[in-house]
Order: C-alpha cells, then structure tokens, then sequence
C-alpha cells in the first residue's frame, strides 16, 4: 500500500510522511546506539586484557620494561645489607675461594650489589627461586668457574632449604644435588673444554699441561645426560688459554702453543670457536632434550704485574666504575665468539623449537678486580704451591649477582609464557 502525503492510515490517524521517517530513525537509534556502546566497550575490555602493548596489563608491563632494559649494563653499588650468607653459615664453599676463611683482610669486596643503568635489579630471593623451579633441574656445564657459581647458588638458597646429595658417582666433578621439599634437582657436568679431549702430556711446553682437543667430537660425559634437564648453563673459556693440539676428522689440524714440529699454530681462537660451535650442535641434535641453554658468557680474570703463573695477582679492594676499563684484547675476542657461536645456534635451535638465552655476565665481572681469592684460598702456613688465584670469585662475592641475573630471567621466562597463554589461549 502507497501512502501519499495527506492519505488516512488504516487507524484513522492522519500523519505526514515526514514524521513517520522521524518516528522510524527515532526507534532504530534508540535500538543501535546501547549496541555499539557495548561492542566498543568489550573490544576494549579485549585490548586492556590481551594486547602486549596496553598500559593496563601487568604481564605486557613486566615484558616492556624488561625489553627496554638491559640488566647486564649498569655500575656496581654499595649494599650494606650484604653479605646474605657467611663461610660459617654454608658449607658448599669451595676451599680454594673461601677467602674470609683463609684470612683476607677486607671484607668491602662482599657488598655491592649490581645496579642496572636503566630499571633495578631485585637482590635474590631464595623462596622465589626455590618455587619457581619446584618439579623443574637445572645443570651447569663447564668448568670450575660453572662449579663457582652452582656453589654460591647452593648458599644463596641454604637460608630456605639445603639439598640432599644424589650423585650417582662418588667423582666431584659430577654433582646432583636435590631439594626434596621442592622437588628441585641442580647438578654439575666438568667439562673444561666442552668437548671430548684428552691429556697429551702432563708437563707440556708451559709445564701446565698439553690438552688434545677433538673439536668435531661430542664430550659424552655431559652430552648423554642432559635430555631430563629443564635448564642447563653452558660456560667455559679459561682452559683454552693453555697448549693445545686440534682434532678433526681424526687428524691433527693444527695446535695453540704446542711447539710441535710440522704442526701450524692455529691459535686458541681457533679451538675456541670450534668446541663451542660442536657443543652447541650437541645440544641441537638431541632428540629428547626440550628444555632452555642458557649460555653464561665469559668472565674475565684480573692477573696484573705477571701471568696466572708468573707472579701475576690481583689485590684491589674495589669495583672498577664502567668508564675506568674496557673490555679488550683476549677478553673481548672470548666474548664476541660466544655470542657469534650463539647466534648460529639460536638460530638452527629456533627451526626444532628450542630456547637459547644469554646470561651476560662479561661486563659486570670485568668491573670486579676485587672479587677473586688471590693467595686467600688457603692458610698462610700450609706447604702448598698454587698459583694466585685471580680467574674464580670469594665466596660470598660478585659472584653471587649472578643469581640475580639468573632469577630475573625466569621470571620474564614465566611472564612471557603468561602472555603467550593470553594471547593464544
């Protein structure tokens, strides 16, 4: 039915035509308008709730400030609060790095704590840690300096619980260690050079030993034993400062100062390079291993006034401050081949679904020529000969930090899979 300006509805109402649109668009926005107010306000709800980038959401919070904040750049600060534990109150110090013990005279070198340039670093929390790792291992792979670290682990934790020994062998340089009431096992692998390798001869051109390296061969003794591993930390680097001779294919290739006739020096960098590129590639290659590598970088020893075995000893009593050194010469090349060799394996891990992750601790330690035992590693009256010790760290020490850094990246580890499960869940 046509209406027409003045025709009478079926009512016997009479309305113009333009009232009647007015009364329609009248009902209609009054129908829309609550509509579009509630989808704008769910798809903000949304946002606030999902979106990595929005103000309101404690997770994307935590990952952008932790993004925009590189927590190994920074200065050591005083902390008076420090030390949190003593060589009388922990028994997993290491002889050789119990230097309070052994009589050094200061006591300052203990507190500091690390003070990134851009955000702050929490001081370790035992507890924290401790849940946060509960059902979950943790291995260090590497030398005595990985061991330093595990140890001043054990004592940061010792005020909540102290582990149980499960070690399957009686050899020291293979530790598990188990904290029962959170079903957290920690455990070391030795492995100087990361690789498989082998004494040539005990004295060698420097009388500190000839090291034979197969630098395209896994080192079993850690490789087969780490698939059960949540996290492992690979480290190493001061062990390829001494003679060596290289492997590959079974061959001698060439050496780092072995003064052999007929075989080309190649120089430690070679070797270096080499084992840490196969013991990243062992790692790849396992088919069960599903946990995180975290490599922890190099840090530097302070021998000045002579070589490790030389005369050569470190007896500052304070941190450096960023702008008093830098790093260069051996410890610079050390670093910049971990990262290379990192990225490379980073890289191919990424293709299998594996997590590499850095704990960058080569620019806090190179600003700690305080922090090493020197001769306090034992008594004064013992008839022992070691060389002063400026490569490991006292305990309680700088050292220490490192489970600073350690515990800040598990949290950001759980804040990004927090995110993660918002996003995709």
């Amino acid at each position: 039915m046509k209406l027409h300006g003045n025709e009478v509805l079926p009512s016997g109402k009479s309305y113009t035509l333009h009232k009647i649109l007015a009364i329609v668009i009248t009902l209609v926005l009054l129908t829309v308008i609550p509509l579009i107010y509630n989808l704008i306000n769910y798809s903000l709800f949304l946002h606030n709730t999902t979106s990595p980038t929005s103000p309101s959401s404690p997770y994307s919070n935590a990952i952008q400030q932790q993004d925009e904040c590189d927590i190994f750049t920074g200065e050591w600060v005083p902390n008076p609060n420090a030390p949190y534990y003593t060589s009388s109150s922990c028994w997993a110090i290491h002889e050789h790095q119990n230097c309070m013990k052994y009589g050094r005279p200061d006591g300052g070198f203990m507190q500091w704590r690390w003070k990134p340039d851009a955000c702050d670093l929490p001081i370790f929390n035992p507890s924290q840690f401790l849940d946060l790792m509960r059902d979950k291992s943790l291995a260090f792979v590497g030398d005595s300096v990985g061991r330093n670290q595990m140890q001043s682990l054990i004592c940061l934790l010792s005020p909540v619980e102290y582990p149980k020994d499960v070690s399957y062998t009686s050899d020291e340089n293979f530790k598990r260690w188990k904290y029962t009431t959170y079903n957290f096992t920690m455990a070391s692998f030795w492995t100087p050079h990361l690789i498989k390798a082998a004494m040539g001869d005990s004295n060698g051109p420097t009388k500190t030993g000839l090291f034979n390296l197969y630098l395209d061969e896994y080192d079993q003794e850690w490789t087969t034993q780490i698939d059960e591993f949540d996290y492992i930390i690979i480290s190493g680097g001061h062990w390829f400062f001494r003679p060596m001779v290289f492997y590959e294919r079974h061959r001698i290739v060439g050496c780092h100062y072995c003064l052999l006739e007929n075989v080309t020096d190649l120089g430690m960098y070679y070797g270096y390079r080499k084992a840490f590129r196969t013991a990243f590639k062992a790692i790849n290659s396992l088919e069960n291993f599903k946990g995180t590598t975290i490599l922890r970088t190099f840090a530097p020893s302070h021998f000045e006034n002579g070589l490790w075995n030389q005369g050569g000893n470190c007896l500052r009593t304070r941190p450096f401050r960023s702008n008093e050194t830098q790093l260069e010469g051996h410890n610079l090349e050390l670093y910049m081949i971990q990262m290379e060799e990192f990225k490379i394996a980073e890289r191919e891990g990424r293709k299998r679904g594996r997590k590499f992750r850095v704990l960058d601790t080569t620019q806090a330690m190179l600003l700690r020529p305080d922090g090493h035992p020197s001769r306090y590693g034992h008594l004064a009256s013992e008839n022992v000969t070691l060389y002063n010790d400026c490569v490991h760290w006292c305990l309680p020490g700088p050292i220490d930090a490192w489970s600073d850094f350690l515990l800040e990246m598990l949290k950001m580890e759980g804040i990004r899979s927090a995110r993660d499960g918002l996003q995709f869940g």
